[in-house]
């Protein structure tokens, strides 16, 4: 496998480390409610950029 093969296994595996921590940032229970409030800015009339 030599040097090459062995720290690419490593980035391959701290890469992947990574991703889950995202993935489990991303369904936490606790960024829920940001998540609720950032998907309804773009449907809320109330804030109407345009007429600026």
């Amino acid at each position: 496998m030599g040097y090459i093969g062995f720290l690419q296994s490593i980035w391959t595996v701290v890469v992947f480390i990574v991703f889950i921590a995202i993935v489990l940032w991303a369904w936490s229970s606790r960024r829920q409610v940001e998540f609720d409030e950032i998907s309804n800015v773009a449907l809320d009339l109330s804030t109407d950029r345009s007429k600026k």
